[in-house]
């Protein structure tokens, strides 16, 4: 690791000017290319105390051993200099898009005597028209099989073309009148280029002209009686409008634009752009990337752009790009779409209308597409194991961990403090063991004091359970502690720990596999907390770590990693450390971590959100105490509304099935000492409204991943014992 002072050009030495720079490491490779619109002030920024510098620019500058830079006049240079760099000297440490799958292009050989229309991948080159890219290489099959009796262009290969030259015979598209056959002479080279280029105006959006045109010689053809002519018109001008139906209108003035959305989480962003031609989605791509140096949207709506049009002149590059966020400063590289183009590029962020709407479409496709990229990696067995053992390895454990649980807290500014516990086994998320706590120990906002009251609590009910299958029993000698081939690794309470009135004092594992007590008798499934994790991840850094574990110490369980992940900068932190882990960006075990915490805050949020809209639409019968969902249920049924349930006797109360006398009066006592509501009023008439009393309560059903159902844990419901 080089110390960056080593390299550091002396005072005065750098310009202040407009230039592009190059950091290189120890063997002389180019590891990130950048440019500024001052060198020197740019540059300075590198070279300052370490600890103030993004992480990963951190890595990057202790990786370089020097620093060079080249001046040019103005920013649009520095930019087109940057991207020619960047595609040169593929620098490690720079956003590099890839795209995440090779996309078809409609090709259009410009650059031939004769031109040819075909599927093309890979690179573009130079005098080839280029339309799309489409999703399908079919798709692009259909749309020319429709165009090719309009536009008779051809599509034979180099070989079929000389073939057919020399025999004197065209092909079967010739003789059906899908090519104009350039190769026996039927057009002149002049001719079927001129085909060639309506083609091309045809696929660019220009199609209104087109087709009224054509309809205007069909019109012609039959005022001269030439029926067949117009009839063969006729169906010329159906297949281009079955071609433009292809593509729907997404943008009513006729708009040639591209929108571009980004989708990022910390290591990662997935770009979409939408290529709109004539008011019509053309084409779609996609790409993915990592996030090596530290980039703001802007920065990646600018890389998005140079990736785009780097190689792009003229009509390639539209007169229109829509962004999610611009990059600053923006006029540079609006000149320099200007300059590509050869005419005025406007770039801007939409703010309404159908615009604003398309890039909402493109928004969730950029999102769908950053999703399917991490189910993809986390889907693949070889990923998942990869990914287990690098965490291992980075933790120091003994075994990769098998079953890993995390926790998280949530609550709105200390009110509806709830934890969400959720479980991945074999690197694959285990919905059905998946738990929920509200926070009964104390009031307000105490992530570290929250978090070691759920871990207590867990593990607390762990230890009752292991209690219940005799799988650690008093006098038990520690040292025969083993672990069965297959079966999850047990921790037990360690000498003297005192669960539910008994002392244990030993710890031991069973040498057979789990017992069968540690499953339902009902329906065979394991019981709520029988099984151990390998591995507790909380969401937070050094004080989180700290409350969990002193959570286990004062259990006795002394087997079980404990780490947390910091959401900011991704570290890893153990206990008792005074540094944080840093896994490599690329690893698989931190994209495994970074799933695990997330899947944990989303569970923890979504019932949090829950509770709050709960205790919002809270009403009397709620502080009824010992009166459940269902019994609630039965009363506002049977007597329809809260209100006719307050005039009610206590024998009427009592006709409602699951409801004793002593309940009743319970009731009747809880409704009494209510205030009732407030009734409403008509502000336009002054008219009193009906009671909301009288309309049933709403109710909350269980989300697909935790079914709320009699016989469900405590935690599951959010009403721990």
């Amino acid at each position: 690791m080089a110390d960056p002072s080593s390299y550091r050009p002396k005072p005065g030495q750098i310009p202040d000017s407009p230039g592009v720079y190059k950091f290189r490491d120890e063997h002389r490779r180019v590891i990130y290319v950048g440019k500024a619109k001052s060198l020197r002030q740019r540059l300075a920024s590198y070279f300052q105390d370490l600890a103030n510098l993004h992480p990963r620019t951190r890595t990057m500058v202790t990786t370089a051993a020097s620093v060079e830079w080249t001046v040019v006049s103005t920013e649009v240079e520095a930019l087109q200099l940057e991207y020619s760099w960047i595609k040169e000297y593929d620098p490690r440490f720079n956003v590099k898009y890839r795209d995440d799958k090779s996309y078809p292009y409609l090709a259009v050989t410009m650059n031939e005597e004769f031109p040819r229309v075909q599927v093309m991948r890979g690179h573009k080159k130079k005098g080839v028209r280029y339309f799309g890219p489409y999703g399908h290489a079919w798709a692009i099959r259909d749309t020319v099989d429709l165009l090719l009796r309009v536009f008779p262009v051809r599509t034979c290969s180099a070989g079929v073309f000389k073939n057919a030259s020399r025999t004197g015979r065209p092909c079967l598209l010739g003789y059906i009148g899908k090519c104009s056959a350039p190769c026996v002479g039927r057009v002149t080279p002049e001719e079927h280029r001129e085909l060639a280029e309506e083609f091309c105006d045809f696929m660019a959006g220009r199609t209104g002209t087109y087709i009224r045109r054509q309809e205007q010689q069909m019109t012609d053809a039959a005022e001269e009686m030439e029926y067949e002519r117009a009839a063969r018109l006729r169906d010329d001008i159906e297949a281009l409008k079955k071609a433009m139906e292809k593509s729907a209108v997404v943008l009513a003035d006729a708009t040639d634009a591209d929108l571009i959305a980004v989708a990022e989480d910390e290591l990662e962003a997935a770009v979409q752009i939408f290529h709109v031609r004539g008011g019509r989605v053309r084409g779609q791509r996609g790409w993915v990337t990592d996030k090596v140096e530290a980039v703001t949207t802007g920065d990646l709506v600018e890389h998005a752009l140079q990736q785009l049009y780097g190689e792009e002149t003229g009509d390639s590059v539209p007169k229109e790009v829509l962004v999610p966020a611009l990059p600053e400063p923006v006029e540079p590289v609006q000149e320099w779409l200007t300059a590509r183009r050869g005419s005025n590029v406007s770039l801007r962020i939409p703010q309404r209308g159908d615009k604003k709407a398309l890039m909402e479409t493109v928004q969730r496709n950029a999102l769908q597409a950053l999703g399917l990229h991490k189910t993809k990696r986390a889907s693949d067995l070889t990923t998942r194991s990869r990914a287990l053992e690098e965490i291992a390895e980075a933790l120091d454990l003994d075994s990769a961990p098998l079953r890993i649980e995390c926790y998280d807290i949530s609550h709105l500014q200390g009110d509806d403090v709830v934890a969400s516990m959720v479980v991945f086994e074999d690197g694959l998320q285990r919905k059905s063991e998946y738990r929920r706590f509200q926070i009964k120990g104390f009031a307000g906002q105490d992530d570290v004091r929250s978090m070691h009251e759920v871990i207590t609590r867990r593990f607390k009910r762990y230890l009752v359970e292991k209690e219940k299958t005799g799988e650690w029993t008093d006098g038990q000698d520690a040292s025969s502690e083993t672990l069965s081939p297959g079966a999850p690794v047990s921790q037990t309470p360690a000498s003297g720990t005192t669960v539910s009135g008994t002392t244990a004092s030993a710890t031991t594992l069973s040498e057979e596999p789990l017992s069968m007590s540690a499953f339902s008798e009902d329906d065979g499934r394991p019981k709520r907390f029988a099984y151990p994790p390998q591995l507790v991840v909380v969401d937070g850094g050094r004080p989180q770590v700290a409350a969990a574990q002193k959570a286990l110490d004062e259990l006795g369980i002394d087997d079980i990693a404990v780490c947390g992940l910091a959401k900011r900068l991704e570290e890893v932190w153990l206990p008792d450390e005074d540094d944080p882990v840093v896994l490599p960006r690329t690893s698989e075990g931190l994209y495994l971590l970074q799933r695990v915490r997330d899947e944990a805050h989303r569970f923890a949020i979504t019932y949090q959100r829950a509770k709050r809209a709960k205790r919002f639409r809270a009403g009397p019968l709620d502080d009824v105490p010992g009166l459940g969902e269902s019994r609630k249920q039965a009363l506002i049924k049977h007597f329809g509304s809260v209100k006719k349930l307050r005039s009610a006797t206590i024998d009427q109360i009592c006709e409602v099935p699951g409801i004793g006398r002593k309940t009743a009066e319970t009731i009747a006592v809880a409704l009494a000492q209510a205030a009732p509501a407030a009734p409403a009023v008509n502000t336009a008439t002054g008219e009193i409204m009906e009671d909301d009393e009288d309309a049933a309560p709403e109710t909350t059903a269980g989300t697909a991943e935790e079914p709320v159902t009699a016989g469900a844990s405590d935690e599951r419901r959010g009403q721990e014992t």
